[in-house]
């Protein structure tokens, strides 16, 4: 007598499936780029696209949530680290004597809910060349405002990034010669509710800005940096939002 085995209906699916699970969709994290090298490194908190050429990130992107703005690992214990994941690289002796702060993208303060996301804010894959006085005042006090955002919304889909002046000369740090950005952009979008995003640009100088005056709509910080940003999002969402920026609606 031949034996009948009977599979039920979620097995089936799960064998056809290969026990896959649906991949989550990642709203932070911009298209693909075409027009320069481009390397994604995915970390436990953030995504970053490494450059070869600048040996910077041409963006690092993250979801950052409520609970992650909280957390008992602290930025003292860690030291910045050579990504071995990359080459060519930048080092920490390519900083020594540059006059630039090795500047985070993705804030030690936004990663320090565990060990390993804590460690890996300090790759530098997540650094770039940045003012002393840019990164100790204007660019701290965007990132401690994202955390008051994300702990009143819930969740916030951030990237930031350097930008270059291509009409003028490269400045370069160190013997492996790591670009100097001009600028830096972040573009911050609120999914919860009525969803809404905001953009903003600072020159790498030090010169004292308001932020009100660095504000720009996404849009236009994606024509500045050629990279499209959520494109996840429906398009009349993403195309709404992204035309709109007003910093007292935050």
């Amino acid at each position: 007598m031949k034996r009948i085995v009977v599979i039920t209906l979620p097995l089936c699916l799960l064998l056809l499936l290969g026990f896959t699970r649906q991949k989550t969709i990642q709203y932070e994290q911009p298209a693909p780029l075409k027009d320069r090298p481009e390397q994604i490194l995915v970390r436990k908190s953030y995504t970053t696209s490494y450059n070869r050429e600048t040996k910077n990130p041409n963006w690092v992107a993250w979801h950052l949530t409520k609970s992650h703005t909280y957390g008992k690992n602290k930025r003292s214990a860690e030291v910045f680290t050579e990504d071995a994941e990359v080459t060519p690289r930048a080092t920490d002796n390519d900083y020594y004597n540059s006059r630039y702060d090795r500047g985070h993208m993705c804030p030690a303060g936004d990663n320090k809910w565990d060990a390993t996301a804590m460690a890996e804010s300090f790759l530098f894959t997540n650094i770039c060349p940045q003012n002393h006085a840019l990164n100790k005042y204007e660019w701290n006090t965007l990132e401690i405002l994202c955390r008051e955002w994300a702990r009143k919304y819930g969740a916030l889909d951030i990237v930031c990034g350097p930008v270059y002046d291509t009409t003028s000369p490269t400045r370069t740090i160190g013997r492996g010669h790591v670009w100097v950005p001009d600028a830096f952009f972040k573009v911050v979008m609120c999914r919860t509710g009525d969803p809404k995003a905001i953009g903003f640009l600072f020159r790498n100088d030090g010169k004292k800005v308001t932020l009100s005056s660095v504000v720009h709509t996404v849009d236009d910080i994606e024509h500045i940096t050629g990279i499209d940003f959520y494109p996840a999002l429906d398009d009349k969402v993403e195309n709404r939002i992204e035309a709109d920026a007003n910093l007292k609606e935050w």
